[in-house]
């Protein structure tokens, strides 16, 4: 069997797309795996160092919403799709996965030319252009919301990677907390913005630092690697603020944190709710609005907390995050409440969508 991935781009497509392929071969390592890319997503270094083979093809980018640009996508994908058959071809696909972005669509059309079998995996709560297309094409297709209104959805959440999947937060606290190094046992609150870091995050959690330290709370703070990397005031006694350009063990960071402040991206909130980590999620006031859709049900739940990316200042984090990082109890209630919400075994329920779609089309 062959599977061809379509989810190139940003972290929030190949994420996905890598977790399927490892689950794919945990259960058949003979399957062949390739990732459809381009030459200038994240997928051209993340896709390799994960051992699967990347396929090239050219971007298109997909305007967000209904304008005149639209109407040249057609005669701008003809190559693009062109690309995506021949690696169809070569590869003799079984089955296209699509995660969504300007690599998808492609994809979804030369699977669709080549009556090759077609799953939609959509992780945010409201589903962009690619996807809703592609869902016009199969009755396979995944969703992360459970109300999601794209035709055929079913509710299985988002594969994550294994580190993630299999954390136990309380067992691994000690160790990640040592790592980092954090105390054993102070509250913790986990600051980042995402792979490039959140700017507007980073000077709100740095002013108020002082006022977490001085009431006992640490700070784990990943402020991205584009960004300046603050230069701590360590004074004696007060609890640590450890800021990091890059974490690259978020597996770990999440087991030392007692709570998160972060954007809202669907991953993000998919690994938080995995874990049971309670956050205080600042949508990205940018898009469509995709951010706060994809927080609302965990929230809804009990198991974080919304702010407005406006509203968000030193006083804020002050009245409302300090509050619940001192109050063990609530923290409990709110990492309960997300677990409940959070799905740990998406992969394998995609795996078996795969299957089912396969199955589907030789029957």
């Amino acid at each position: 069997m062959h599977v061809v991935l379509a989810g190139g781009g940003t972290a929030g497509h190949i994420e996905p797309a890598l977790a399927l392929a490892d689950a794919l071969r945990r259960q058949d390592p003979t399957v062949g795996v390739t990732a459809l890319g381009t030459e200038r997503g994240l997928e051209t270094r993340l896709v390799p160092e994960r051992g699967y083979e990347l396929g090239l093809i050219p971007a298109v980018p997909l305007p967000r919403k209904p304008t005149p640009e639209l109407i040249t996508v057609p005669g701008r994908l003809r190559g693009t799709v062109k690309a995506a058959e021949e690696i169809l071809e070569r590869t003799k696909a079984d089955c296209v996965v699509g995660f969504g972005g300007y690599v998808a669509l492609p994809g979804y059309l030369a699977a669709k030319r080549q009556r090759v079998p077609i799953v939609v995996h959509e992780a945010n709560a409201r589903p962009g252009l690619a996807n809703r297309i592609g869902a016009r094409y199969t009755r396979f297709v995944a969703v992360s919301t459970p109300d999601s209104k794209l035709r055929h959805a079913r509710y299985l959440g988002i594969p994550l990677r294994r580190s993630i999947a299999t954390l136990d937060r309380a067992a691994r606290r000690q160790e990640a907390r040592a790592f980092f190094g954090l105390d054993a046992n102070l509250p913790t609150l986990l600051v980042s913005g995402g792979s490039q870091g959140a700017r507007r995050l980073n000077e709100v959690v740095a002013a108020a630092v002082p006022q977490l330290q001085r009431s006992g709370v640490q700070v784990l703070h990943a402020v991205g690697p584009k960004n300046e990397l603050p230069q701590p005031d360590t004074m004696p006694g007060m609890p640590p603020y450890v800021p990091l350009s890059y974490v690259d063990r978020m597996d770990l960071a999440y087991a030392a944190a007692d709570m998160m402040l972060c954007r809202a991206g669907a991953m993000t909130v998919a690994e938080l709710s995995a874990v049971g980590l309670p956050a205080a999620y600042v949508p990205l006031p940018i898009g469509n609005g995709e951010q706060r859709l994809n927080a609302q049900p965990v929230v809804n739940a009990g198991g974080g907390l919304l702010v407005d990316d406006a509203e968000l200042t030193p006083e804020w984090v002050g009245a409302t995050v300090l509050p619940v990082l001192t109050d063990p109890g609530r923290l409990l209630a709110m990492s309960r409440a997300a677990a409940e919400f959070g799905r740990r075994d998406a992969d394998d329920l995609l795996v078996g969508l795969v299957h089912e779609a396969i199955a589907a089309r030789r029957a």
